[in-house]
């Protein structure tokens, strides 16, 4: 039987606002342990996502975190998944994408993430206590 989308997603959702600082929004998604925020900007209606990729390549370009904000390096072009979709469907869109963090909708609203770390985890098996 396939595995889907929600058993796969964190439902740890971090929201935040396009004029969130990068060093606020790395501080956040630290303390939440999550590598993406969903960045929702009331004026457009739209869903982003910012990554720690992004954070990163800020940073590495010696853009100052304090003074960027997260709408400046948001994706814009989301892909979303489905609930229902299974890990092989959302394997493929990423795979396709280029991308690591899927948003997963359900009527409309962010309701998880789903990662490559997420799917690999359901995929690989748990690994067994070796016997003394």
């Amino acid at each position: 039987m396939p595995m889907h989308v929600r058993d796969a997603m964190s439902s740890v959702v971090l929201t935040i606002g396009p004029a969130h600082t990068l060093r606020q929004a790395a501080r956040l998604m630290s303390a939440r342990r999550v590598g993406s925020a969903i960045v929702l900007d009331p004026d457009t209606s739209g869903l982003g996502i910012l990554t720690e990729r992004d954070i990163l390549n800020s940073l590495g370009a010696g853009q100052d975190p304090d003074q960027e904000t997260a709408h400046d390096h948001t994706t814009a072009d989301v892909v979303f998944a489905a609930p229902g979709w299974t890990l092989d469907e959302a394997a493929r869109a990423m795979s396709q994408g280029g991308f690591r963090h899927l948003v997963v909708l359900d009527a409309g609203d962010p309701v998880g993430v789903v990662s490559v770390r997420d799917i690999i985890r359901c995929w690989a098996p748990a690994p067994q206590p070796v016997p003394a």
